[in-house]
């Protein structure tokens, strides 16, 4: 692993990558742990903070650019913010399923499946991970 690619992507691409990871990490946890609990309701808030960090992060980042700065990736932080919002109320009004449904898909699509995607040829990520 060469984090020197990381670093050379600028500090807000730095920050959206390490921050997205450890969103992966705790979500992760989040998943296995009991839920309902204290440590459940303090994990996810964190987890909460954290995965909007990565989509806010998001909208500083203009890699591709197909209108104007933004590309259609930048629509992937407007998702999320509008999930992690849905998710919320739902678990306020006592919707626990559409919670728990909302959250596990954040987490899949939102962090699992996009960072797949950073791994490819010619992404930051890739170059860390494998190289070149």
């Amino acid at each position: 692993m060469n984090l020197d690619p990381l670093w050379l992507g600028g500090p807000v691409v730095s920050a959206h990558a390490l921050v997205a990871i450890l969103a992966l990490l705790i979500g992760s946890v989040q998943l296995a742990f009991p839920k309902g609990t204290a440590l459940h309701r303090g994990i996810g808030a964190i987890w909460v903070a954290l995965m909007a960090g990565v989509a806010i992060s998001g909208f500083w980042i203009h890699e591709i650019r197909l209108f104007g700065p933004f590309s259609p990736i930048h629509l992937l932080s407007v998702l999320t913010l509008s999930i992690l919002i849905f998710s919320m109320v739902c678990v306020r009004i006592g919707r626990i399923d559409g919670h728990r449904r909302s959250m596990i898909l954040l987490y899949l699509m939102g962090l699992v499946l996009t960072g797949a995607f950073t791994l490819l040829p010619g992404r930051i990520m890739h170059a860390v991970f494998f190289g070149g």
